[in-house]
């Protein structure tokens, strides 16, 4: 009988596979971005179907093969299903997934962004943080955890943006989402991200668009 691996993950992606299963990407603190398989993850009842939906967090338990692994079971400890029932922040955590699936590569330590995403997606549950500021934070740190990003904000801003700019690049995963700022501080802080995604990322993600869509 073929022996377990067992990670720490984030599904990140999950569509159908043949009749009755389902394809997984699985971020991993272990192993970084894995393909898994859910035999049987579609047909009513199946064990493995509550713990196929992207956003589930826990512990997976899997099979190895040659070009894929394949899901034995799984205790997952958050589905965040409020933000799965929420449009909006549906969007900006899936949107969250892309970065990360665009990011990570297989064999490669996911601790820290398997960390900011589980973070961020937690973020998304608190109303006193804006969702915009969520997804610039998310942006920045990102980029800072995959060396892609200027130590100071790219052109000249406001002390208070420049500080939150230096806090973000700074600070540990787990005190990124302790502040707020004001209106003004914000879109200074959203140009500078932004000037960096043009400067280093490549790629329009689905779940922006259909974001930015709905938030005209």
């Amino acid at each position: 009988m073929r022996e377990t691996v067992t990670a720490m993950g984030m599904v990140i992606k999950s569509s159908p596979s043949g009749e009755y299963d389902r394809r997984l990407v699985i971020l991993t603190r272990e192993r970084g971005k894995i393909t898994a398989f859910a035999r049987g993850a579609r047909r009513p009842g199946n064990s493995l179907m509550a713990a196929s939906r992207i956003f589930a967090f826990g512990t997976f338990r899997l099979f190895e093969g040659r070009e894929a692994y394949t899901l034995h079971s799984a205790e997952i400890t958050n589905y965040f299903e409020e933000i799965a029932a929420d449009m909006e922040a549906a969007c900006y955590g899936s949107y969250f997934l892309e970065v990360s699936d665009y990011y990570s590569r297989e064999n490669m330590d996911g601790t820290e962004m398997l960390r900011l995403v589980y973070q961020s997606l937690r973020a998304l549950q608190k109303p006193a943080i804006p969702n915009r500021l969520v997804r610039r934070i998310f942006e920045l740190k990102a980029m800072v955890i995959n060396g892609e990003y200027t130590e100071q904000p790219p052109f000249r801003v406001s002390d208070s943006a420049a500080y939150t700019w230096e806090y973000v690049v700074l600070s540990p995963i787990q005190e990124l989402y302790r502040f707020t700022v004001t209106d003004q501080v914000l879109a200074e802080f959203e140009a500078c991200v932004e000037e960096m995604l043009h400067r280093y990322i490549d790629r329009k993600f689905k779940s922006l668009e259909i974001l930015e869509t709905i938030l005209q």
